[in-house]
């Protein structure tokens, strides 16, 4: 008997969204394109759910921090659960701070929302990070301490303190495969 195929309309149109949002657009200091950072984290999403919405939401994680999409639009795209994902993972802005002079607040108050979020949220975000972490240890490997001049911050130990406080808000899911990555690369960049 053959398998029912699996309906990724939803999905499938916020990988279109996510891929037409960051046209154009470089991961800093890679030199590719910007959609493959979402879209490994929705890959990596993929291995603890099959959910769509979740799935979706990892794709479009970026787009309302890094592009001109608002909450509101994916909302109407995507509906109310994706589009509270999505808010979940954009960055905080600090008022009246330059956002180099704002980054440890920003994290801090990123990683204080991440230890009360939905586990539905720490899949979204879990994804996100173990993807940024997968970078950092490629990058740390072949540049050592020069890769850190990529960043806002520029010290590896508050690069460690940040990682290390997302994984942290994060023990919920560490009975998965990519947590236990995430964690092994933070041991490995970081000691």
């Amino acid at each position: 008997m053959p398998n029912k195929p699996m309906n990724t309309d939803l999905l499938d149109r916020a990988i279109v969204f996510a891929v037409r949002a960051h046209a154009g657009t470089e991961r800093r200091g890679k030199g590719f394109p910007y959609v493959v950072h979402p879209l490994e984290a929705m890959a990596i999403v993929a291995t603890m759910t099959p959910d769509q919405e979740l799935l979706a939401a990892a794709a479009l994680h970026d787009t309302v921090e890094d592009t001109d999409v608002t909450t509101e639009q994916i909302r109407l795209e995507f509906g109310e659960r994706v589009a509270a994902l999505v808010a979940a993972e954009t960055d905080i802005r600090m008022d009246g701070m330059k956002r180099e002079d704002s980054w440890h607040a920003r994290k801090q108050a990123a990683i204080d929302r991440l230890a009360q979020a939905s586990t539905d949220a720490k899949m979204v975000a879990l994804g996100d990070k173990l993807s940024n972490m997968r970078a950092i240890a490629r990058d740390y490997a072949a540049q050592n301490d020069r890769l850190w001049q990529l960043f806002r911050t520029a010290d590896p130990q508050e690069h460690a303190w940040h990682y290390r406080g997302l994984a942290d808000a994060l023990r919920e899911l560490d009975g998965t495969t990519a947590y236990q990555e995430f964690e092994q690369l933070i041991k490995q960049v970081f000691g």
